[in-house]
């Protein structure tokens, strides 16, 4: 991983409402450019042309889940390193386990604060950036 600013953030969720207001926090409170896809489908689709410098992914999603879409996306070569943070209302300690077993930076509790998410991506963000030089 470089180290650089984060601008570019693919932002998976399948609610439209919980979408819209974190698409809407990251994008006027944090000055990201966000893709927000409302299925896993649409993200493995549109990703590799957005070329996102992190995965926000929602855990549980019909069809495909936040899981099985990280590991469609890590089939990606341009994605396959591509840091991610789960959001979602499962946190109990072994779940937040297995999301950080699949290779997750941070799982982030659902409901969020959505004027914080933005500070909270961008200090997930930089502690990874640290970890990685």
């Amino acid at each position: 991983m470089n180290s650089q600013t984060l601008t570019r953030i693919l932002y998976v969720e399948d609610d439209d409402d919980i979408r819209e207001i974190g698409q809407i926090a990251l994008q006027v409170v944090g000055n990201f450019e966000v893709l927000a896809c409302a299925s896993g489908a649409q993200a493995i689709a549109a990703a590799v042309d957005f070329a996102p410098q992190l995965l926000l992914l929602d855990v549980m999603m019909p069809n495909l889940d936040g899981p099985a879409t990280l590991e469609q996306l890590r089939k990606l070569a341009p994605l396959a390193n591509t840091p991610v943070v789960f959001m979602t209302a499962k946190t109990q300690a072994h779940e937040v386990a297995a999301y950080k077993a699949l290779g997750a930076i941070e799982v982030i509790a659902k409901p969020f604060d959505a004027i914080q998410l933005p500070q909270h991506i961008q200090s997930v963000w930089e502690q990874a950036q640290g970890s990685a030089r």
